[in-house]
């Protein structure tokens, strides 16, 4: 699975019709608190939507609707690898990403040769009541010689401003939630994500 340094996370189909269009190439439909029904119609209508405009399009915890939807990539957390058929997914040929916070979960995660890692929060988020500390950058350089040529995401708190620090710290990719979620004009703030990570490219 190849990793764009710029990797946007989405709780509604409706958030990737809006911004996928400016120039979005790695999204992760995040869907939560929704009967099975409404998943499922949200990640068909994503899935369709992301094939047209050649986006790749990760579904985060909901292995199994990935898989009977034919949809090619997924993301699990550690409570949600513990339910995962692995062995159906590399059936099927799904990539997965898995999310660590400390040094127990990356080993563990690597442990299934994963597509890639994701490490965070790596700063304070607003998004939600975290478990885990502020990871730091000292934690994202310690990740990336753990991981050797396995992509890395970081996530968590980031803003255009952070990402020097992030990518001269090792991370592949910088995972963006809430920065954009809460932006007066989305569409705007994304674009200008989607400038700041090419520029990381250059």
């Amino acid at each position: 699975m190849k990793i764009d340094p710029f990797y946007l996370i989405v709780g509604h189909v409706s958030q990737i019709e809006l911004l996928i269009p400016q120039g979005v190439r790695l999204v992760q439909l995040r869907i939560k608190d929704q009967p099975d029904q409404e998943i499922r119609r949200q990640i068909r209508r994503a899935r369709d939507f992301c094939a047209v405009h050649r986006t790749r399009l990760v579904i985060n915890d909901h292995w199994q609707a990935a898989l009977d939807l034919n949809c090619a990539h997924v993301h699990l957390g550690q409570e949600d690898m513990d339910r995962a058929d692995f062995v159906a997914l590399r059936r099927a040929g799904v990539s997965f990403g898995l999310s660590t916070h400390d040094e127990a979960e990356l080993e563990r995660a690597l442990s299934f040769d994963p597509a890639y890692v994701a490490l965070g929060p790596v700063y304070p988020t607003r998004l939600k009541k975290m478990a885990w500390a502020p990871q730091g950058l000292e934690r994202v350089r310690a990740w990336k010689k753990a991981v050797g040529q396995t992509p890395l995401v970081g996530i968590g708190g980031l803003t255009p401003e952070r990402l020097p620090a992030l990518f001269g710290a090792g991370a592949d990719s910088a995972a963006v939630v809430t920065d954009i979620a809460t932006a007066a004009d989305p569409e705007r703030r994304c674009g200008e994500w989607i400038t700041a990570t090419r520029g990381h490219l250059s």
